[in-house]
């Protein structure tokens, strides 16, 4: 049985000792204090573990992938709650408590979006910030707070795709007609000061060899988030994206970049795999 009013937060690790802890105290800090901390370590070499120990005793050590690794902490968790972050992000200090604010004032409404920013001194993260401002009631925020039972009845993280892994729960949770989706104002900061446009756009490639399985298992969503047309739409259809030329300039040069990263992994990944460009193939027809 589920402890009434119990949060269970999971985070996913590897080699994050740069981050985890002011992740971890921003969990401790919260003004909302019924809260289990479950980590699940991908078999990290630096002091993760170390410092997960200070903070909980619920430590998983598995090599998962993150939605496996997320998944793997749903199973371990107590709480009515459900809260998945990374080891990268750090709550403000009423997010916990806004969020069951509200799944227990609206029994219809089945999750939690919390907004994000982007936290660092580069170019390019002010350029991350920037965008996820424009994102607000679109397909590419992704909720992060659930109802545990939700969560569980419908499967968890789907662990064949690794592009836009994080929305694949909550686009199950939609598929069901469990019901919609709610918002808080307390945001996460997501700290990116180590983040790197080459390194960025390796993954975005690894990850668009995945694009494949998500467009054939999720049509339905994946308009905006693998169309280059309707994701530019979002921004320019926007007027305060105008009120800062440089910065919307950098949006649309890195969101360039993006898709013609994740075109060469689509590429790779149907060249690999007829049966998957098949997939895809149907999963386009079928949007």
């Amino acid at each position: 049985m589920a402890k009434a009013g119990l949060v269970s937060v999971v985070i996913p690790t590897f080699n994050s000792e740069g981050t985890l802890q002011k992740c971890l105290e921003s969990i401790k800090k919260q003004t909302y204090q019924n809260i289990e901390i479950i980590i699940v370590d991908n078999v990290s070499k630096d002091k993760t573990r170390q410092i997960a120990t200070r903070f909980t005793r619920k430590i998983i050590t598995e090599k998962l992938g993150m939605s496996a690794a997320r998944n793997r902490g749903l199973r371990e968790s107590k709480g009515a709650y459900f809260l998945s972050i990374d080891s990268d992000m750090e709550l403000g200090g009423t997010v916990v408590g806004e969020c069951v604010d509200k799944l227990s004032e609206c029994h219809r409404c089945a999750g939690i979006i919390i907004p994000e920013r982007s936290v660092g001194g580069s170019f390019w993260v002010k350029i991350r910030d920037f965008e996820r401002q424009f994102y607000h009631n679109t397909d590419i925020e992704s909720a992060r707070f659930f109802r545990l039972g939700v969560v569980k009845k419908v499967g968890g993280y789907d662990e064949d795709v690794t592009f836009f892994e994080d929305s694949t729960l909550p686009q199950r949770i939609k598929r069901s007609n469990r019901g919609p989706f709610c918002r808080v104002k307390s945001e996460i900061m997501h700290h990116e000061d180590n983040f790197n446009i080459v390194d960025w756009l390796k993954k975005k490639t690894r990850y668009g060899r995945s694009a494949v399985k998500y467009v054939s298992k999720y049509p339905e969503f994946s308009r905006q988030k693998v169309s280059m047309p309707a994701r530019y739409l979002i921004f320019l259809k926007d007027k305060r994206f105008y009120s800062e030329p440089i910065l919307a300039a950098g949006v649309l040069i890195l969101k360039t970049l993006e898709f013609v990263a994740v075109g060469l992994g689509i590429v790779v990944g149907m060249r690999t795999c007829q049966t998957c460009k098949k997939e895809y193939e149907g999963g386009l027809r079928r949007k």
